[in-house]
């Protein structure tokens, strides 16, 4: 993976746009990377964009904001490799955790995420919007640094 530029929005907003029920603008990935957040494309040896990934660092701790991966590349293993590199990139900023939500109807998502270290942290109650009203998001962590004795 490399680092997104503003030159990739356009193709990771058509990725989003077409795997995403309900995808985030042009402006919340330009917004993401002018906060300085960690923006990363998975990038074909011919350069074509696959898939996406957003992590916003603060505190010590960190939280996956977007994962999308083109719809001709997913059930390939990108996701959770993508998945993978954005852990070990919080990891060498020593953060301690990584937080993330997901839709609690996203079922495929929430077994990725559980199979990759993520555990179930809370439940935050309408959290997203959806067509028929509001869905329940599920809080996960995965804990990258062991817990201080202090």
């Amino acid at each position: 993976m490399r680092a997104m530029t503003q030159d990739d929005v356009d193709v990771v907003l058509a990725i989003e746009q077409a795997v995403q029920r309900f995808p985030w603008t042009r402006g919340n990935f330009a917004d993401a990377l002018n906060s300085g957040y960690l923006c990363r494309v998975d990038e074909t040896e011919s350069g074509g964009i696959r898939g996406y990934a957003i992590l916003m660092p603060a505190a010590g701790e960190a939280e996956l904001l977007n994962i999308g991966v083109a719809a001709a590349q997913q059930r390939k293993g990108l996701g959770r490799a993508m998945l993978a590199e954005m852990v070990e990139t919080a990891r060498a900023k020593q953060l301690r955790r990584v937080f993330l939500e997901v839709r609690s109807s996203n079922i495929a998502a929430i077994a990725l995420y559980r199979s990759a270290g993520y555990s179930e942290i809370g439940v935050r109650r309408g959290y997203y919007q959806g067509a028929n009203g509001s869905e329940d998001a599920i809080t996960m962590a995965c804990e990258l640094m062991g817990e201080s004795n202090g």
